[in-house]
């Protein structure tokens, strides 16, 4: 079944008239307009959410508050794909969400998200987590926009090269040791006692070394990213 625009004006004309709405289609370049008393309700429709139909309802609180968009859930789906991060766009927008849903032998129309105003809120968590990612680095060696799949230099890989680092000089040391070697001495026992990358191996009790798997790892590393493992040699 092709879903066409003006297939959700009924449902939504009825549905609305239900709530003792007066409606009328197409009305100075909006789509629905819903009155009842002082109160108007304007209605953007559309087959699928797409940034037009974003900016098309975010100008329409230029006339109203009470702004929605309207759009069909796709056939055999529960919602909209990225349903929640797109509610959470719509409540920054201030924007409601009506959608419906057309079954086999009726058409259901469901209002999951009303225009109220938006009330912002800091997640300093977040932020401080960010901070410390940031803080945490050695060197920036990520470029923005890299598709997920690719490996991302964080603070604490940096961390966990530089111990590696360290090990391939030393051969083997004790956590002790490393401390007194380490720009960040905090973070070596727990990156050697996680052993997340495999890199590490304890050869009797209290002493450490690189295996073979992290001798590895740093030859990729000097190759990929010289400007890194250089800055880490140097100390």
């Amino acid at each position: 079944m092709s879903i066409k625009e003006s297939d959700l004006y009924d449902p939504l004309k009825t549905y609305l008239e239900h709530q003792g709405y007066t409606i009328g289609g197409e009305v100075q370049e909006c789509d629905l307009v819903a009155v009842k008393g002082d109160e108007m309700i304007i209605i953007e429709l559309k087959t699928r959410v797409s940034v037009a139909l974003l900016i098309q309802a975010a100008r329409r609180k230029d006339i109203s508050d009470s702004v929605y968009i309207a759009v069909p859930v796709p056939p055999g789906k529960k919602d909209l794909p990225n349903a929640r991060g797109l509610r959470n766009l719509l409540r920054k927008l201030e924007v409601g969400l009506i959608l419906v849903r057309f079954m086999k032998t009726k058409t259901k129309v469901d209002t999951v998200l009303h225009p109220v105003p938006y009330e912002k809120r800091m997640r300093p968590k977040k932020q401080g987590a960010i901070l410390r990612e940031i803080n945490g680095r050695y060197g920036e060696f990520n470029k923005g926009g890299i598709p997920s799949t690719e490996e991302r230099i964080t603070a604490y890989r940096q961390e966990a090269i530089r111990l590696a680092v360290l090990l391939k000089q030393q051969g083997e040391a004790s956590p002790k040791t490393l401390r007194e070697l380490s720009a960040r001495p905090e973070k070596v026992q727990s990156i050697l006692a996680q052993n997340v990358y495999g890199w590490f191996e304890r050869v009797r009790r209290g002493v450490y070394t690189v295996n073979d798997a992290g001798l590895e790892a740093l030859k990729r590393y000097e190759k990929d990213f010289p400007e890194l493992t250089s800055l880490f040699k140097n100390h």
